[in-house]
C-alpha cells in the first residue's frame, strides 16, 4: 500500500444515507483502521460502538473521536450546545503506518463551527474520497451536487457506493453526468454481520476495482 492510499475518507450527500456501513464494508474489506473524528447524537451510542461490535474490532482498529455531543444535530451546533468548539486544527489525522478509513459526520457541507464547512476540512486532509448515496428518489441531484463541490475544489473522489434497493437507471446516469465510477452497490441487508460484509466485498470485486490504490 501506498503512502497515498493509508486514508480513505467516506462521506455522504445526507445525513443517514448508509455512511456506517458503507464504513464498516471498507474497514472489514481492507482491514483497516476506522476513524469517526466527530461524533453528534451520543445519547443513542456512536458509530464507533456500532462498527466495533458489528466487526468485533480489536482495540488498536479503532481511533477515539476528537469531539463527542449528545445532541443529534449538526456539529456545529451540537457543540454550541455544550459551549464546545470544534478546532479545525484538532482533527488532524494521526500519522500511524496502516490504513485509516475516516468517516464523516453529515454531508459535504455541513459545518464543523460558524467559519468551517466539513468539506473545508476535507481539503485540508487531501486524502481519496469514497461518496455514499442513497439509490432512489432524488439520489441524482443530491450525488451531482456533491460531486461538483467536491471537483470544483480538486478533491479526489475514488468512486461512489451506492447503499439501498437496486435502481434500473440512477447508477449508469449517475456515471454519465457525474464522471465517476460506481464502485458498489450495497443492498438492504436482513441482517448485517463481518461475514456478510466480506461475502459482499468479494461478490463486487472491490480489491480489483481499488487495486491501484491499495
Amino acid at each position: 500500500m501506498n503512502t497515498f492510499s493509508k486514508r480513505i475518507i467516506i462521506c455522504g450527500t445526507d445525513t443517514d444515507v448508509g455512511k456506517t456501513i458503507v464504513s464498516s464494508f471498507f474497514v472489514q474489506g481492507l482491514k483497516g483502521t476506522y476513524w469517526k473524528p466527530i461524533q453528534s447524537g451520543t445519547e443513542e451510542g456512536t458509530d464507533t460502538e456500532t462498527v466495533c461490535k458489528l466487526l468485533n474490532l480489536a482495540p488498536e482498529r479503532h481511533l477515539s473521536e476528537r469531539y463527542k455531543f449528545k445532541a443529534p444535530v449538526s456539529p456545529h451546533w451540537a457543540a454550541e450546545k455544550e459551549s464546545s468548539f470544534i478546532e479545525p486544527n484538532n482533527l488532524n489525522i494521526p500519522d500511524l503506518d496502516k490504513l485509516i478509513i475516516i468517516e464523516t459526520a453529515g454531508g459535504l457541507m455541513v459545518p464543523l463551527n460558524r467559519n468551517w464547512l466539513q468539506i473545508d476540512q476535507l481539503k485540508v486532509w487531501g486524502a481519496p474520497i469514497i461518496l455514499v448515496a442513497r439509490t432512489g428518489l432524488g439520489t441524482l441531484n443530491h450525488t451531482l451536487l456533491s460531486l461538483e463541490a467536491l471537483k470544483n475544489r480538486n478533491l479526489n473522489v475514488l468512486g461512489i457506493v451506492l447503499n439501498g434497493p437496486p435502481h434500473n437507471d440512477n447508477p449508469k446516469t449517475l456515471e454519465q453526468f457525474g464522471d465517476t465510477k460506481i464502485l458498489a452497490s450495497l443492498p438492504i441487508f436482513d441482517e448485517v454481520s463481518a461475514k456478510m460484509l466480506s461475502k459482499e466485498w468479494n461478490k463486487q470485486q472491490l480489491d480489483k476495482k481499488l487495486e491501484q490504490y491499495i
